[in-house]
């Protein structure tokens, strides 16, 4: 208790941490505020029956922290964003002038390939706004628009989201973090005091044993999340000795840490989103006047609405999305080369490829084990959902996964600005 408090005083003591720290609060409060802020013409009641009924509004929800349920101008959030920044990821497996701008060509290549995010994020925001809107004239909750009057609303989401982006970034540059996380967290965090009244509601004696239940999958979820975050693997590195003017140089041995998740989060996010957007799309295709194409909709609408297959497709993606992250943000043939130039080599094994291979293998095995635990957690909440019948328990566990994960990455950062300051 005494080293958190002391913390806390060099935290609050510095004045330029204290600024970051003060900045985020604003921004995050900034957010909020209009996430309460409706677009006009709403059916509130019909509007509560929608979310009450359907598992991936709530969960798209979680991502506008919010503001979907209110259809507030930040209705889609960071949705559009996030999908934008999946698709470029993809494109660097397909394009290799991507792959080279975002992994070879150092900070300024990396700024242009976030450029064409933003890009990205605005067709995304009309094509989601649009849909979105479509859906909700069929269920009876928007009343019919006139042509100037969807383009102003559409205007006004896609500003909305473009919004949120931006203000996420000016966290990432001037708070601690990332700026888009913290969005997200403070939209899930938003969210506990609803959860909790509604807990207390529908309070139900005879149900005891599955709160304790889910208490204690919340604990253990946290706690796997903590462990798995901070594990890794250290391979051994030795630099060779060198002989220079009569001084030696070299010789040291230190090691290369392999994280056992080295995805974090990101898999969670990208599967949802992979998951969430054509359940949308379809959504709105159902109300086709064209016969097939209303009919493929419903099918394909019906097959995601299948909890077994539903949890099939969410694991599945974030398995695979948790190698494909990995393989993007990690690159073992550059570390080897970078190793092979500074004369370092682990032990036993011969410079170069071999390295390379031998790291490869390693990350392998360890994102094997990253992959089925990000994947297990995910599901887990919604087969205790098909158990218990309590949908809170579906979106709770996402919901926590990335909150840890965001607290984890926060602490990590702030930490390190205070050990700047130490030092």
């Amino acid at each position: 208790m005494s080293k958190l408090i002391e913390k806390l005083r060099l935290i609050f003591g510095d004045q330029s941490l204290r600024k970051r720290i003060f900045f985020i609060l604003g921004i995050l409060a900034v957010s909020r505020l209009f996430a309460i802020i409706p677009i006009p013409g709403i059916d509130t009641m019909r509007l509560q029956s929608l979310f009450a009924g359907s598992e991936f509004l709530s969960l798209l929800n979680i991502f506008s922290g919010g503001g979907l349920s209110n259809l507030s101008i930040v209705m889609l959030g960071v949705g559009p964003f996030i999908t934008a920044s999946i698709i470029m990821q993809l494109m660097t497996v397909m394009v290799p002038k991507l792959k080279a701008l975002y992994q070879e060509e150092g900070e300024a290549g990396r700024r242009r390939f976030a450029q064409y995010s933003r890009l990205l994020t605005v067709p995304l925001a009309i094509i989601q706004g649009y849909a979105f809107i479509k859906l909700l004239q069929g269920q009876s909750i928007l009343p019919p628009l006139p042509v100037s009057h969807l383009a102003v609303d559409i205007l006004v989401i896609v500003a909305g989201s473009v919004l949120l982006m931006w203000l996420g970034e000016l966290i990432t540059e001037f708070g601690v973090g990332n700026g888009v996380s913290l969005i997200i967290f403070a939209g899930i965090v938003s969210q506990l005091p609803t959860a909790v009244s509604q807990l207390i509601f529908t309070f139900d004696l005879a149900q005891i044993p599955i709160y304790v239940a889910g208490l204690a999958v919340a604990v253990l979820v946290t706690f796997g999340v903590v462990i798995v975050t901070e594990a890794e693997r250290p391979i051994p590195i030795t630099y060779a000795k060198q002989v220079r003017g009569g001084r030696s140089y070299g010789g040291l041995s230190t090691y290369l840490p392999l994280r056992v998740n080295q995805a974090g989060v990101i898999p969670i996010i990208f599967a949802l989103s992979i998951l969430l957007f054509p359940q949308m799309i379809f959504q709105f295709l159902t109300q086709s006047s064209v016969g097939l194409i209303g009919d493929v909709a419903s099918f394909a609408l019906a097959l995601l609405s299948n909890s077994w297959f539903y949890t099939s497709a969410y694991f599945v993606l974030v398995f695979l999305f948790t190698y494909f992250y990995t393989a993007v943000t990690f690159d073992p043939d550059s570390i080897a080369t970078n190793l092979q130039k500074s004369g370092a080599f682990v032990p036993g094994v011969r410079p170069g490829e071999a390295t390379s291979d031998y790291i490869s293998r390693i990350l392998t095995r360890l994102t094997l084990v990253g992959a089925l635990f990000l994947g297990v957690i995910a599901i887990l909440p919604l087969i205790l959902r098909s158990l218990t019948g309590i949908q809170a328990l579906a979106i709770g566990g996402t919901a926590l996964l990335i909150v840890v994960s965001v607290v984890i990455d926060l602490v990590k950062k702030i930490d390190a600005q205070v050990s700047v300051r130490e030092y």
